[in-house]
């Protein structure tokens, strides 16, 4: 790829910046925006996957799921270099090993999904809606009083672990574990963590698992009135007149997925809502502007959700030969869709990181992936973070970082853009 017209800065960027340096995946805009003008299609030694960081290369990329295998790019980086450890430590410890159904290619993929809608259809969600407000005014409420909090850890995680335990029909009270079983599952896509940490994170995730399989066998003997029981019991009709069922082997692979995204890329979001708020100027005051607006609010959250994605990028491998952008990708290659770096493309956003809600192409962002695998879950993680912007301004006023925004620390894995700690102060806002 010509660079002639780069900066000497962003060459080197190009030629020495890596995807799994820490700091690059802390504070990654300056490497996606070289990449994309210097070398779209990059292929980063260190992660040994190719960085498709342009819009458009994502899209074809999305497009054509045969081609770029889902399947094939999760599994083969799951705990990558450890994985028959990784897998043997979850059939001996952990009731079995559960490849993630969902992280599959059609047409497999497509009855799996139909399968799973089931849990999402749109009346459910729009159902939630008056229970999640209940839960973020509830927990906005309890630490409106005490002037301060950690944005993430007890506002962001504890909030959507509660709507999705209660979603799955989950035991309350159980915050640390489910975020320790997050980190656990996250870690076996994030290509970070050492063999120590596997094993610690692989038992981590038996323990997720034992207590799944043990909801999943009282759904399957009495059914109740959530996600759990619509997975356990989904049905499809066939054209011979038989119905097709989910195998159990594949429920609680739905199920683990349902519990980990459900919570850990929405909190992620919640988090970076909390972030802008207290780092961008005019932000808090944009937010109050259109609060009492549905559609301008509805427009802010995807914004938002342009402007700093929760996830940064997820796994395609090539089943053959084929050009992406004009670079040549040999079959076999594993690729990094890099979600952060095409909702940052000039050509399709221009001014990217300026927060502007008149955007014509607003929905354009790729922060839900796309194509067959757009996530299930959007429209509850949606009205999740919609549901909380509006709610802030309810509750709390004068919010702040009460840290140097230097020393904000973030999950260091390159599946996610996840703040650490997020402590802030506010005041509670006078009606």
């Amino acid at each position: 790829m010509e660079t002639q017209d780069l900066s000497p800065a962003d060459k080197e960027l190009i030629a020495t910046g890596t995807l799994a340096d820490h700091a690059i995946q802390a504070h990654p805009n300056a490497f996606y925006a070289a990449l994309r003008h210097g070398d779209p299609v990059h292929f980063d030694p260190k992660l040994e996957s190719w960085l498709i960081t342009r819009h458009e290369d994502i899209l074809f990329v999305q497009s054509d799921p045969m081609t770029f295998s889902v399947n094939k790019g999760y599994h083969t980086q799951q705990a990558r270099g450890m994985q028959a450890e990784f897998q043997e430590i979850l059939r001996t410890e952990g009731g079995g090993y559960f490849p993630d159904a969902i992280m599959s290619d059609p047409p497999y993929h497509t009855r799996i999904r139909k399968l799973m809608e089931n849990a999402f259809t749109a009346h459910r969600v729009k159902e939630l809606e008056p229970r999640i407000t209940t839960a973020v005014r509830e927990l906005l409420e309890s630490v409106a009083d005490k002037g301060s909090a950690d944005a993430v850890k007890e506002i962001a995680v504890p909030l959507t672990i509660r709507v999705i335990v209660e979603q799955l029909g989950l035991d309350h009270g159980m915050e640390e574990q489910i975020s320790r079983w997050s980190v656990a599952v996250t870690a076996q896509i994030g290509r970070m963590q050492n063999r120590e940490q596997m094993m610690e994170n692989a038992r981590q995730i038996c323990d997720l698992q034992h207590y799944i399989i043990g909801k999943m066998k009282e759904r399957e003997a009495n059914r109740g009135e959530d996600m759990i029981s619509d997975m356990v019991h989904a049905e499809l009709p066939n054209p011979d007149g038989t119905t097709d069922k989910l195998t159990f082997e594949e429920a609680v692979s739905l199920v683990r997925a349902t519990l980990i995204a459900g919570n850990d890329t929405t909190a992620t979001a919640i988090g970076n809502l909390f972030y802008l708020i207290t780092t961008r100027d005019g932000f808090a005051d944009l937010l109050k502007e259109v609060v009492e607006d549905d559609r301008k609010l509805t427009r802010f959250v995807e914004e938002l959700l342009r402007i700093e994605p929760p996830v940064r990028a997820l796994s395609r491998m090539a089943t053959k030969e084929v050009v992406v952008g004009g670079t040549t990708i040999p079959e076999g290659a594993h690729l990094l869709l890099v979600y952060a770096s095409g909702n940052d493309d000039e050509t399709v956003f221009p001014d990217p990181r300026k927060f502007d809600l008149d955007r014509p192409n607003i929905a354009r962002h790729v922060a839900f992936g796309g194509g067959s695998h757009r996530c299930v879950g959007l429209a509850l993680a949606r009205m999740e973070v919609k549901v909380m912007a509006r709610e802030i301004v309810r509750h709390l006023d004068n919010i702040k970082l009460a840290i140097p925004v230097e020393d904000i620390r973030y999950v260091p894995t390159v599946a996610t853009r996840t703040i650490e700690s997020l402590p802030i102060t506010f005041t509670r806002r006078q009606t």
